[in-house]
């Protein structure tokens, strides 16, 4: 089965076409760094950026973090050479491969085969495979894409602004709020209506994390666009939390921290969950299903709750399961 217990609070996305962004990267902080082939590079050097990830996968110390390569859409003609070239020159490096654009569940298999038939030639531990859901095919059949692979897939993504644009949405931001989703009150005594705002993107959000829970997925948040907006990083980060989310994307170092600090359980988070787990163990030993802890019931589903979230916090204390493929060069 796909490693499904990595830390991946912070997914830093970095241009495979930029050298020296690709050398600072390892040692900026994020779970994960992957390497973009993809909308972050121009047609031209598109070869050339897959020529600097192979030799950053190769070159770097990728022991603190887990490491990734975004290939290009399997409707372009650099998709096969980017997993071919990448996978027989620096697999061994390799924690997962990104599939831009996933509409159908032939996607994720057609990867897989390709990875299989690599690594069995050139003897190289199971690669995992991670994927974005940025189109509305991709969305209408996400349930099904989430059981494309069980012994491979590993996360699912939200590619907000691909999304936008496959759905016609009318908006050119790149995640974020949209000052025309809301609802009036009613009027009150003074005949005044208050305008609310909502989350356009609420609904793809839920519905991939549904998918992703449903068949043991993490589902992680794609990009905010605004690097000088961190409130409004956090606010959507905290969105996506709130939902179940594990992570999302930093599309500039300083969203790191950010990630950080919404994906990772706060001490009085922790310390309550403690308490339930205590709570219900010697609820437990007394014969009882449930108690009142602070004025609220507690039950199984408390417990279920309060474990996820210690368990966490706890891998987060041990580093997670970053770099296990790698050593240092």
């Amino acid at each position: 089965m796909a490693v499904r217990h990595r830390l991946h609070r912070s997914e830093l996305a970095v241009p495979a076409s930029n050298r020296r962004m690709l050398e600072k990267a390892p040692h900026l902080g994020a779970d994960l760094v992957f390497m973009d082939l993809e909308d972050a590079v121009a047609p031209d050097d598109k070869e050339q950026a897959r020529r600097n990830a192979i030799e950053a996968l190769r070159s770097q110390d990728w022991s603190c973090c887990s490491v990734s390569v975004r290939i290009n859409g399997l409707d372009t003609p650099w998709c096969y050479r980017d997993i071919v070239e990448v996978v027989e020159a620096a697999g061994d490096r390799l924690d997962t491969l990104l599939i831009p654009k996933v509409g159908d569940p032939s996607d994720v298999e057609f990867v897989a085969t390709l990875l299989s038939q690599i690594e069995a030639a050139h003897g190289i531990k199971p690669i995992n495979i991670h994927i974005l859901i940025e189109t509305a095919l991709g969305m209408a059949n996400v349930e099904r894409i989430a059981q494309a692979s069980p012994e491979r897939l590993e996360a699912m993504v939200f590619g907000v602004a691909d999304y936008a644009a496959s759905t016609q949405a009318r908006t050119t931001r790149m995640g974020g709020a949209n000052a025309d989703y809301g609802v009036l009150s009613d009027p009150n005594a003074d005949g005044h209506r208050t305008f609310h705002w909502g989350n356009q993107w609420h609904f793809a959000m839920s519905r991939m994390i549904v998918a992703c829970r449903a068949y043991g997925l993490r589902p992680i948040d794609g990009p905010f666009g605004d690097i000088d907006d961190p409130e409004g990083y956090l606010a959507h980060a905290r969105a996506f939390a709130a939902l179940g989310g594990e992570g999302k994307w930093a599309i500039h170092p300083s969203q790191i921290e950010l990630a950080h600090q919404v994906f990772t359980p706060s001490p009085e988070e922790v310390e309550q969950a403690r308490r339930i787990l205590q709570a219900m163990e010697q609820a437990a030993a007394e014969g009882k299903g449930a108690v009142t802890l602070d004025g609220a019931m507690i039950d199984a589903a408390s417990i279920r709750q309060a474990q996820v979230l210690v368990d966490r916090m706890e891998q987060i204390e041990h580093g997670g399961s970053r770099g296990g493929r790698h050593e240092h060069p």
